[in-house]
């Protein structure tokens, strides 16, 4: 081998070393749930209008529930009505999507009833994976996906 063909396998290899370092740093496991603030909106200032899931889960993780409480308290100071609509990534049936979103959207409801929001200003609908967010087919996406969204009744 000459120097030349050792010094641009070395600096492959050193690239293709940075290169995979940088890919694994950030990767999250298919049950971690996605926060970023592309697809974060507001039902106020400060208030948060969804929570993310796990895969095939439908329950509560502490970050949930820390902005739950916000739009408890929201919910109880403005007297808003609120519809918690359920979704699901875009993995499995139709009608596994459409149970999943409305486990999630209850799980929600409940939530925020225990934090003293009445049941009359709460109502739930399950879109399954009919209305994703991210419609591309990948971990992000579907992590993007996997969410319950509060929006303001009409």
């Amino acid at each position: 081998m000459s120097l030349t063909n050792i010094r641009n396998f070395a600096i492959v290899a050193v690239l293709g070393f940075l290169l995979s370092a940088c890919a694994t740093g950030g990767k999250r496991s298919a049950n971690d749930w996605y926060e970023g603030t592309d697809t974060v909106k507001f039902l106020a200032s400060g208030v948060p209008d969804r929570i993310f899931f796990a895969t095939n889960r439908s329950s509560l993780h502490t970050a949930a529930k820390s902005t739950l409480n916000k739009q408890a308290a929201y919910i109880k100071k403005s007297g808003l009505s609120v519809v918690v609509e359920g979704h699901a990534d875009e993995r499995g049936t139709r009608e596994y999507n459409l149970a999943l979103g409305e486990r999630r959207a209850n799980a929600v409801r409940d939530y925020l009833m225990s934090q003293g929001v009445s049941g009359s200003k709460v109502t739930v609908i399950s879109y399954g994976k009919e209305r994703p967010v991210n419609p591309e087919s990948s971990r992000l996406a579907w992590s993007q996906n996997r969410r319950s969204v509060s929006v303001k009744a009409k």
